[in-house]
């Protein structure tokens, strides 16, 4: 007569620790998980200070530099083709675009531009925004006198708004033989959402003129 197989005591201690060390394994796969989503959203809203902070220092990711002035050379014969880009980060109701896809401009020449933010929402928002050049080499090579990044911006409902950016290539790129190939410089940002943001109060007029900040 034939036996069914028979599982001894300690074979059923051995597979009840194991399925419990299953358990354990799964719940630490979770909890990492959770913990590494929760670190990405806090890093969402502390990007742009960051990523202020990091560039600043490192001169990292096609960070521009700051001039208070037109280049003492002045504009020099060859030109270069800058390109606009414009991105909104999830979480701001925002329209953010250029006036201008792409210019073409003398090297050393000052230019301004406007890029256009709109707040589609029905409520007081605020953003901030980051910037990159690329590619990343000419960085030191941008020369903003003017820009409204880094800056807190609160819009309020509906509201829109036209931000200047004052900027010129340097002219020492031209001794840099391994810019000699470069045509085109694009120039993107991308805006954060703010949180708590401090609401300050408009200037009779204000929503009148073109604003940006340093």
């Amino acid at each position: 007569m034939d036996h069914e197989p028979t599982i001894s005591r300690d074979q059923g201690r051995t597979a009840g620790r194991g399925r419990l060390r299953g358990l354990g394994r799964d719940a630490l796969v979770a909890s990492i998980c959770g913990s590494v989503v929760a670190l990405m959203v806090g890093a969402s809203y502390a990007a742009v200070p960051f990523y202020n902070w990091f560039c600043r220092a490192t001169g990292f990711n096609g960070t521009t530099q700051v001039a208070t002035s037109a280049p003492a050379a002045g504009p020099i014969a060859r030109k270069i083709a800058v390109r606009f880009d414009s991105n909104v980060a999830p979480g701001l109701p925002w329209k953010f675009e250029p006036e201008q896809n792409e210019i073409e401009v003398n090297i050393g020449q000052v230019v301004t531009v406007f890029y256009t933010v709109t707040n589609q929402a029905a409520r007081t928002t605020a953003g901030q925004a980051a910037y990159n050049v690329a590619p990343l080499t000419v960085g030191s090579y941008f020369q903003k006198i003017n820009c409204f990044c880094f800056t807190e911006q609160t819009m309020a409902p509906g509201e829109k708004r036209e931000m200047p950016v004052v900027f010129y290539v340097d002219p020492s790129i031209a001794d840099d033989h391994e810019n000699d190939g470069l045509n085109t410089i694009t120039l993107s940002y991308t805006f954060y959402p703010v949180r708590d943001p401090v609401v300050k109060p408009l200037a009779s007029g204000e929503d009148d003129k073109r604003k940006g900040n340093l």
